[in-house]
């Protein structure tokens, strides 16, 4: 459940996941490469089409993120894009809701700036061989981040929320083992195929 509905969360953890939010915008604009608009917008629909197929879990459900390839692909523009996707799903189709909007976004912003500054550096430095191994990392890296995330806010919120907290970030365990492999089988491929893409350099062949 990586959209919290609105009435749940406290004013002080909406408050500051709004302001946090609208600061790390203002932030992944001023560093927005405008030729990576294209990129933002096809990875903010993956996540936006991605996020309506969620599979019951327990009490809860869950479904893929893309956060952790998003902040590896894109660095600080993934903050935009997971906003205007949430932004999005919140007005079509009532997920999460208009007031959360800044928490959720920050729940799945925070993890993918993570990996990008992370990830980022050693999958430049990897050469074209560990596209899986370091996808696989961003992946598993997306999925807990934000499951700590929720958890927190829930927790945060009030006491009789942490039980319910709990039970959310656990049902997220499943959900790692598919991300990191869907994450990883997208980077690993990209490398092979365009490596411009991940901001590395074409191989040269002889």
């Amino acid at each position: 459940m990586a959209h919290i509905p609105d009435g749940v969360l406290s004013a002080p953890v909406l408050i500051s996941g709004a302001a946090l939010t609208i600061g790390f915008t203002a932030v992944a604009l001023k560093r927005l490469d405008y030729d990576r608009i294209p990129q933002a917008a096809m990875l903010a629909a993956a996540l936006f089409i991605a996020s309506l197929v969620t599979i019951p879990v327990g009490v809860s459900s869950v479904h893929l993120l893309l956060n952790g390839l998003m902040g590896l692909m894109l660095g600080w523009v993934a903050v935009p894009a997971i906003l205007v996707a949430l932004t999005l799903q919140a007005m079509f189709f009532g997920y999460g809701g208009l007031i959360v909007l800044g928490a959720n976004t920050l729940n799945m912003a925070l993890p993918a700036l993570l990996c990008g500054a992370i990830l980022l550096p050693w999958l430049k430095r990897s050469g074209h061989n560990r596209g899986f191994m370091i996808g696989a990392c961003a992946g598993a890296i997306g999925v807990v981040g934000t499951a700590l995330m929720v958890g927190l806010s829930l927790a945060f919120s009030g006491d009789a929320l942490i039980p319910a907290a709990k039970v959310v970030a656990a049902t997220y365990l499943p959900l790692l083992l598919v991300e990191a492999a869907v994450t990883g089988a997208i980077v690993g491929f990209l490398q092979k195929v365009a490596p411009h893409i991940l901001n590395q350099p074409v191989p040269q062949h002889a």
